[in-house]
């Protein structure tokens, strides 16, 4: 991926416009009553938002002028979908969508196809992996990792040698008002949900400290194993809530258990 590349898509890299925050902030104003000519300003004027994060698949194999026209499509997605109302730079709601829309082109464009449920057991490998390096501070062995999470240890190997380009569970997929989301937000803990938080720790008195609402959070997410997302739909409130709900409960449960 050649990324000394001056033109990419014939647009002269160096040479792009860079916008100060008050023109940002003017032209969105004018984007907002439907002028299309401060829309495509400010799509120029974020073109090195795009340059900037095409340089994180410098290992992939892809032309860097299909990638930049793929970041492009999530520039876009971004500018017509952003609420300037929100307390969040454009930026930090944009970088997001913009990865997310290469990654698609990537994973659909890859001539082998790997299985969301092979996913899943590959991203639950990942989580296995990190949470057994915490608790006994050494690299865990594919036995362990197979153990932990109920598996045979040739599908662990099989799973994560499907996905080529495997996310850390702390990759930021979305940003909502300063709380970014993470991929292990969004993976369904069964060990968790059976064994680990009734076995280890004794929960009920440090619950009990909670308000109604994080209280069913915690239930919903560790109980009943359920998924940032999928808490969000069932009690009527976003997903950037629910994380922020969710952080500060296991905060104030952290500091009972521990005084």
């Amino acid at each position: 991926m050649a990324q000394g590349k001056v033109e990419i898509c014939g647009v002269n890299t160096a040479k792009l416009p860079l916008l100060k925050a008050e023109e940002k902030e003017k032209l969105f104003e004018q984007i907002e009553l439907g002028d299309k000519e401060a829309r495509q300003k400010y799509i120029e004027g974020n073109l090195r938002l795009v340059l900037s994060v095409i340089k994180r698949f410098s290992s992939s194999n892809e032309n860097v002028d299909d990638l930049f026209q793929i970041g492009c499509i999530g520039l876009i997605k971004a500018i017509d979908n952003f609420d300037s109302t929100l307390n969040v730079k454009f930026s930090t709601y944009a970088v997001p969508m913009i990865i997310g829309e290469i990654r698609r082109f990537l994973r659909d464009n890859n001539t082998i196809r790997v299985s969301r449920s092979l996913k899943d057991t590959a991203y639950k490998a990942i989580y296995a992996k990190e949470n057994l390096m915490k608790q006994n501070m050494k690299e865990p062995t594919i036995n362990e990792i197979a153990q932990e999470i109920g598996i045979s240890k040739e599908d662990v190997v099989y799973a994560l040698d499907a996905i080529q380009n495997p996310m850390s569970l702390y990759e930021p997929i979305f940003t909502d008002g300063g709380d970014a989301l993470y991929v292990m937000d969004q993976i369904s803990d069964k060990k968790n949900k059976e064994e680990n938080w009734v076995e280890h720790l004794s929960l009920s008195e440090a619950m009990k400290r909670l308000g109604d609402r994080e209280h069913e959070i915690i239930s919903l997410r560790f109980f009943e194993g359920k998924t940032q997302m999928e808490v969000a739909e069932m009690i009527g409130i976003s997903q950037a809530q629910v994380s922020r709900l969710e952080k500060n409960a296991l905060k104030v449960m952290k500091n009972y258990l521990t005084a």
